[in-house]
This record gives structure tokens, C-alpha cells and sequence, in this order.
């Protein structure tokens, strides 16, 4: 098993009902399961048109998924739950993202991990903190020596 972290947000709908099918489904994918949930928090959107606030959270999850085959099981989540890919940075029902996998650097196309742009954003760092303190040290360490 490794260990991940994902981000979690809603800003349509039963936001904090979003949030909870959410973590129910990864709870019920193969050789998976969440091992901590952080606070849920209300943030303002970042970028994108006007919209509502989001309710954001973070998750520890072991697993023996591989990366790829875990993005792909969390954007069939995110279809599930009705999200819709329109609008870059757009409002949405569920946004499931990987932060960390294994402390492995990933670059694809479609899958980058550390997640981007985790640094710059306190809707990913505050929940984040509460569950995997180190873990955010460390990346904050890494990002501070290369600057």
C-alpha cells in the first residue's frame, strides 16, 4: 500500500453531501481506503468566473492503485457525481485532485504530481496542514531551496 493525498472541493449543489458520496466512493474503490479526513473549509473561487464559495477538504488515502489508474478512477467519481468539464476553473459538484502519491514525482500530460499548484493555494494548504504536517514542510523546504 502507498500512501496519497487528495483534494476535494464543491461549490454546486448539497456541497457538503458532494463531499461525503465523494470520500464514500474512493472509500469503495479496489485495494483503497481513506485512512484520514481533514476539517471542511469555505473558501472564496480562485480564477475563473464569478461563482460560488467552495467547501474544501483533504484526504489521506492507502491504496495499491497505480497513479494513473487512481486519476482515472477519481474523474469517473467526478463524472458520477455530475460534474461537467466546460469552463477552466469553472463551478463544479466535485473536484477530486491528487496532491501527493508516494512522495514520487510525476510529469504527464495529464497528471502532475506534487499537485502544481498546491503551494499557492491556502483551500489546499490549511486542510492539508491538519492531516500531513510533514508532509507540507517538506514541500515547503523542497520549494524554498529551489528559489
Amino acid at each position: 500500500m502507498v500512501t496519497c493525498y487528495i483534494g476535494i472541493g464543491s461549490n454546486l449543489g448539497d456541497r457538503r453531501k458532494n463531499i461525503t458520496l465523494a470520500i464514500d466512493k474512493i472509500n469503495q474503490l479496489q485495494d483503497s481506503r481513506v485512512t484520514k479526513i481533514s476539517s471542511i473549509i469555505e473558501t472564496e473561487p480562485q480564477g475563473g468566473p464569478l461563482q460560488g464559495k467552495f467547501l474544501n477538504a483533504c484526504l489521506e488515502v492507502q491504496t495499491e492503485l497505480a497513479a494513473r489508474e487512481l486519476l482515472k478512477n477519481l474523474q469517473n467519481i467526478e463524472s458520477e457525481l455530475g460534474r461537467v468539464r466546460t469552463v477552466k476553473y469553472g463551478p463544479r459538484t466535485i473536484d477530486l485532485d491528487i496532491l501527493l502519491f508516494n512522495n514520487e514525482e510525476i510529469k504527464d500530460e495529464d497528471l502532475t504530481v506534487p499537485h502544481p499548484k498546491m503551494l499557492e493555494r491556502e483551500f489546499v494548504l490549511t486542510p492539508l496542514k491538519e492531516i500531513a504536517p510533514a508532509q507540507v514542510l517538506n514541500l515547503l523546504n523542497a520549494d524554498n531551496q529551489k528559489n
